[in-house]
């Protein structure tokens, strides 16, 4: 007798296993194809000279040369700029507007929200031409226009290596925060009313219970927005590709770009290869270290 229960609990353990593969089977083989096998074949492709009709075996050559070419490291440097410059500033931004937004009504909250998450569905073509007429170096772009008020000159904006990067920081200000907002609002709404209550009682300020209430609740949010966003940032390449080129004097060729001029423009695959997994392993890092110094009081 008992051996029969166990037989059934035995075939019934690999039925419910056998329907949580089925499952689970088109996120594996989507997997499969569109991450695993690209990562390996991008390792393949790193340790070769390749080429469409014949690749030869160079082992380590195209790693040794990413880290001897300056280029790749100065758009380390500018991609880590880019990111110093943009991610905190833009997580900012999102809170603020959030926190602006939340005492409003729900009707008047969802108007809100599809204003700043439009630019995130829009085409980011048609965004960089905008963008292009704002940053125009005559005296009719909206940019100039500006600092002209102040008394300023023109600014050759996309032009300059002084001012190139500072206008692709500026667009990434403006223009990307939609996503950040939307999550910071759901946050904001699943703080429980009974803490702002007690706040209050106690005489607490606005400043004291943002500080004390909001801040601590919504850290796993932040860190979240922080660890995609740092993500994000390291993989831009849009923006660089439509507004400058990477120019001028390579002074906002991100990693990104680099890579996709290695590979389609000079047609070394296997050097482009080589500093996409690099870079896979820097975010890697940097990932690790946020959740590392950030993460240890947070609960998912």
């Amino acid at each position: 007798m008992n051996q029969t229960l166990t037989k059934r609990k035995k075939l019934r353990l690999e039925s419910d296993s056998g329907w949580g593969y089925a499952f689970i089977a088109v996120a594996l083989i989507a997997f499969s194809l569109f991450t695993a096998y690209p990562v390996i074949n991008a390792f393949m492709i790193s340790l070769q000279k390749y080429a469409p009709l014949g690749s030869t075996y160079v082992g380590l050559e195209n790693f040794i040369n990413s880290f001897q070419d300056e280029l790749f490291w100065k758009a380390l440097k500018n991609t880590l700029v880019y990111t110093l410059l943009t991610v905190p500033m833009n997580i900012l931004l999102s809170f603020l507007i959030a926190i602006l937004i939340i005492p409003f009504k729900k009707r008047t909250q969802t108007v809100f929200k599809a204003i700043y998450y439009l630019p995130a569905v829009a085409s980011g073509v048609a965004l960089s031409v905008v963008w292009l007429w704002i940053f125009d170096p005559l005296k009719s772009g909206i940019a100039n226009q500006v600092v002209g008020f102040f008394g300023l000159g023109n600014q050759n904006w996309l032009g300059s290596s002084a001012t190139a990067m500072f206008s692709l920081v500026i667009m990434s200000w403006l223009s990307s925060h939609g996503t950040a907002i939307i999550i910071y609002l759901a946050a904001l709404l699943g703080i429980d009313n009974s803490y702002y209550e007690a706040a209050e009682i106690d005489g607490a300020t606005f400043l004291q219970k943002l500080w004390y209430i909001v801040v601590p609740f919504l850290k796993p949010t932040t860190l979240f927005l922080l660890v995609t966003g740092v993500i994000g940032s390291f993989q831009v390449f849009q923006n660089a590709y439509l507004m400058t080129g990477g120019g001028p004097d390579h002074a906002t060729t991100m990693v990104g770009l680099l890579i996709f001029n290695n590979a389609f423009t000079y047609f070394e695959f296997g050097e482009a290869a080589a500093q996409s997994l690099l870079l896979a392993v820097i975010i890697a890092i940097i990932s690790f270290i946020q959740f590392k110094f950030f993460g240890n009081d947070v609960e998912y």
